[in-house]
């Protein structure tokens, strides 16, 4: 019983600890990391109490196999944008003005993230497949089905954290009658992701980086399945049909048809050519100069590999301070820059330093290589008036090369984006940027943290990747 209790309580810890480690690509909220840490600090606690005062024939009951379970999923490449975990959810909006109990009809989903770019909920269990009842089991089991259904009623009414699928992790796997049944009456299927069999946490890369020596007591998941099961009423995509399911269409910046069918080779030791070379610049047969229909798209395989880039994405691109400014920046003198930037003197200068220890464009261009950058008529329209204002001759330079780079495509915020309450922190623009790039399925590359921070305390998932900030500086 001992052994028992201490092999649980290392489990503990190593959850703790892989916490603290989680992925950054995750996005995952400082308070969803907070809620991960108590549930894992509470088992710990429960067993080091058990383990001096509990009898040694009474049967030790744990839940970190769940735990486990949940981390590994959130330590996958595949899952990004992480807002919400081991929390309930309210089976319908909060529209009455009479307060309810914020647990009442409420369904427990363990993970609100983007899976493949689409906003999923993941269920997991880590139940010995054979007492995953489908049916109704006494007054200790409502069954898989009624469970089911309830959390397909709760993501078909709620708007903000509407997924467009349910995706369900059993661990150990399921019966074959569970299978049977979830595939005929909730028409579920087997997605072919590949998870990793291993906790990563609990592997070591030998020397050469081609051999994973797998560290004892680590945690298997050779037989977890995993299923998909569509929400109905959406019109967004499923996490295997991304690529396929939405229809959308494309307009072009005029300029777009001068897309630089080669991009130039002379100056790649510059950061600013180096970014535009490394971007992918999309293959298309046009019907109308305007317009592009959802049919007339032709790319390679990976053709909706998208990344939207919001205006402060843009001027970073462009902005003197990441290409090349700096130095004649700090050799002018302070009572000048602070006429010129007037209070953003400080924040300027922050930029500059920042810049010299870590060069942004290198940073970036790591990020966009391979993608098709995407920018919406909002974006388009305050960066092309920001530069007229702020810009230099160079800064405009550059802003007219990087727009014959990109597509522009219609104003169109994605419904769950536009179903977030328009506040102070939540504006109207910004939901209109970040909401298109929600609906083609594409990161937004900002720097606006602020707004992304609010919408995670919506509870909604939303796929985007910081870039650290720069202004223009009129070089």
């Amino acid at each position: 019983m001992m052994e028992q209790v201490e092999a649980a309580r290392k489990r503990c810890s190593r959850v703790i600890d892989t916490i603290h480690k989680l992925p950054s690509q995750t996005n995952i909220t400082e308070s969803c990391k907070r809620t991960l840490l108590k549930l894992a600090q509470s088992e710990l606690h429960f067993l080091s109490s058990r383990s001096t005062s509990t009898p040694q024939h009474t049967p030790l009951s744990v839940n970190i196999g769940h735990l486990e379970a949940v981390i590994h999923i959130l330590q996958q490449p595949c899952i990004t944008g992480v807002s919400r975990v081991c929390k309930p959810i309210p089976s319908s909006l909060p529209n009455r003005k009479k307060i309810e109990s914020p647990t009442k009809n409420a369904v427990h989903v363990d993970i609100v993230c983007t899976l493949n770019k689409n906003p999923v909920w993941i269920i997991v269990s880590d139940r010995n497949p054979r007492y995953v009842s489908w049916f109704r089991d006494g007054k200790s089991s409502k069954g898989l089905k009624f469970r089911l259904e309830q959390v397909l009623g709760a993501a078909q009414s709620t708007q903000i954290m509407k997924p467009c699928s349910i995706v369900l992790f059993f661990s150990h796997g399921i019966s074959d009658f569970v299978n049977e049944k979830l595939r005929e009456e909730f028409g579920a299927w087997q997605l072919g992701l590949e998870f990793a069999l291993f906790d990563f946490d609990l592997c070591e890369e030998l020397e050469g980086g081609e051999w994973i020596n797998v560290v004892a007591n680590a945690r298997s998941f050779q037989e977890a399945c995993v299923f998909e099961i569509k929400v109905g009423g959406t019109k967004e995509n499923t996490v295997l049909g991304s690529k396929y399911g939405v229809e959308r269409s494309l307009s072009l910046n005029p300029t777009g048809l001068e897309m630089m069918e080669e991009v130039t080779k002379e100056n790649l030791d510059d950061g600013f050519d180096s970014l535009i070379s490394e971007m992918k610049l999309s293959l298309m047969k046009v019907k109308s100069v305007d317009v592009v229909g959802p049919g007339d798209f032709i790319g390679d395989d990976d053709g909706d590999d998208f990344i939207n880039l919001d205006t402060t994405a843009l001027i970073a691109i462009v902005s003197g301070i990441s290409n090349g400014c700096t130095e004649k920046l700090l050799a002018t003198p302070e009572d000048e820059l602070r006429k010129r930037f007037k209070g953003n003197y400080e924040f300027v200068i922050v930029q500059v330093k920042s810049e010299i220890q870590n060069p942004i464009l290198a940073e970036m261009a790591g990020v966009i290589q391979g993608k098709r950058g995407i920018i919406c008529e909002s974006v388009l329209s305050e960066f092309k008036q920001l530069v007229s204002m702020c810009g230099g001759p160079n800064e405009k330079l550059r802003a007219d090369k990087i727009l014959k780079c990109l597509m522009v495509v219609p104003d169109s915020p994605s419904e769950r984006m536009m179903g977030v309450p328009t506040t102070r922190k939540l504006a109207l623009k910004n939901k209109v940027v970040f909401g298109t790039g929600d609906h083609w399925r594409a990161p937004t590359l900002t720097a606006n943290m602020a707004f992304v921070r609010a919408v995670s305390q919506t509870g909604m998932p939303l796929f985007t990747i910081e870039h650290r900030p720069r202004a223009l500086t009129g070089d």
